[in-house]
């Protein structure tokens, strides 16, 4: 069993070293992460300049480029190896709602869809490292138990966890994605030189966190698994579609 690790938090992480950590006497693991923090990056590629990995001291591999770069190249010829299955995380901040559209963690999981096993991508609630232990609990429960899963291909299991000790941590909930209001508008900043700029404000609060979703299930100490497709198809759509189309004709 070859597990590639990746992340967006960038190869220096705590959280990167605490999912390794969990998962390196289970299977044979290898990491390949960005040089830097390359959280929101997406499913982004890098096309407008080479990609350069370096193997760094404690054998993980440095590359300079995004999350999903570094999954591209582990699955293609960049290790003597074909890995088994992707790991992504553990990232400090939470990939909830709309948050998977944009983040790097998620991303680095998507880019292992060809492997025909699921793939995981781990997030803790928090920006501190406090509670990684307990995180990487679950991250080795989950990925040790994948092997009884009966899923869809290219399913991604995305994972929130509380930031709480383990002892209390109340259970496990599969949900659905809630959904984000809109985001605070960017922040307007001049430099000295009188250059105007802005910056990318924070996440708006949960307006569907009800029951049943990602938002409610970690706001009451649950940690959350859900189960996302790369099929964006709206199937509901297409009926409507299919008549507005015949109106163009």
């Amino acid at each position: 069993m070859r597990i590639l690790i990746s992340n967006d938090d960038g190869v220096n992480a705590p959280g990167l070293a605490a999912l390794h950590a969990a998962l390196e006497d289970y299977a044979e693991c290898v990491v390949v992460a960005p040089d830097q923090d390359k959280s929101g990056a997406s499913s982004s590629l890098t096309l407008d300049r080479p990609l350069h990995p370096q193997r760094l001291g404690n054998g993980f591999i440095s590359v300079n480029g995004t999350p999903t770069d570094c999954v591209h190249l582990g699955l293609n010829g960049l290790l003597e190896h074909t890995p088994h299955m992707v790991v992504s995380g553990i990232n400090l901040g939470a990939n909830l709602g709309d948050d998977v559209l944009y983040s790097g963690t998620v991303a680095a999981a998507v880019e292992g869809r060809f492997l025909g096993r699921t793939a995981f991508a781990f997030s803790l609630l928090s920006r501190q490292p406090d509670n990684l232990a307990t995180a990487a609990h679950f991250a080795r429960l989950l990925v040790e138990a994948h092997e009884s899963l009966d899923l869809p291909p290219r399913t991604v299991l995305n994972v929130n966890v509380p930031n709480l000790p383990l002892a209390n941590i109340r259970g496990i909930q599969l949900t659905r994605l809630g959904h984000r209001a809109r985001a605070a508008a960017p922040v307007k900043s001049v430099n000295p030189r009188g250059k105007e700029g802005y910056w990318i404000s924070v996440a708006g609060d949960a307006e569907d966190g009800g029951p049943g979703t990602d938002f409610h299930a970690v706001m009451q100490g649950y940690v959350s698994i859900t189960p996302l497709q790369l099929d964006h198809t709206c199937r509901e759509a297409l009926s409507g579609l299919e008549s507005w189309v015949g109106g163009l004709r």
